[in-house]
């Protein structure tokens, strides 16, 4: 294990998923205020070790297998306590349009990475690297969105109820506009997911023949 600055950032963001998915069922809006600032602590440092890795010449191939890993783990110990928590507590946690945050939706998110880790593996043994694409990137920076705009939904909805702010004019209007944009940013990183990896398939049709 090379200990530079991007595999240290990279080790760490791994370190803090037990604690990410843990956070959010803990009762109280401040475990889960925790977790989104967790959350978007780990989602700055998954851009700065890239750049820092690039900019440095500290590329090393521990860094390529655990980067794309800690990604991975990431978005298990978001998405997991999600779905569980929008669908055993949706009187509370309900997003407007979708309610529940669906399963099938869980499982595009996820297989989408777990079909892109199969496709670099299959293109790696052909002679054939296959980076990130813009599609990719904007579908990542998307779907970060929507979970850190989910984790702050929890902790908003919590404080509503603990600080007594039910009926408050500004309550009301975040209520309304936060919940429209965790449903608006959920549908366009569901889109995106399925654009990006489609878009793959059609770049690198060749890898089929």
């Amino acid at each position: 294990m090379i200990w530079n600055l991007p595999n240290i950032l990279t080790v760490a963001r791994i370190a803090i998923t037990p604690v990410v998915a843990f956070l959010p069922f803990i009762d109280g809006y401040w475990p889960k205020l925790a977790c989104f600032l967790i959350f978007v602590a780990a989602a700055v440092t998954d851009v700065i070790d890239g750049h820092i890795a690039r900019g440095r010449g500290l590329i090393t191939d521990i860094g390529k297998t655990l980067d794309p890993l800690a990604d991975k783990l990431l978005l298990l110990a978001t998405l997991g306590p999600i779905w569980w928590i929008t669908r055993e507590r949706q009187a509370l946690y309900d997003i407007p349009i979708w309610g529940s945050i669906p399963l099938w939706v869980c499982l595009l998110l996820i297989g989408r990475e777990a079909a892109m880790t199969g496709l670099r593996m299959y293109a790696q043994r052909r002679g054939l690297v296959i980076p990130a694409g813009n599609a990719g990137k904007i579908k990542a920076s998307l779907q970060n969105v929507f979970i850190g705009g989910t984790l702050a939904w929890f902790a908003f909805r919590d404080a509503i109820v603990s600080r007594g702010w039910q009926g408050s004019a500004f309550a009301e209007w975040w209520n309304q506009f936060h919940g429209g944009f965790v449903a608006a940013t959920l549908g366009i990183a569901v889109t995106l997911t399925v654009w990006s990896f489609v878009l793959y398939l059609i770049q690198y049709r060749r890898l089929f023949r």
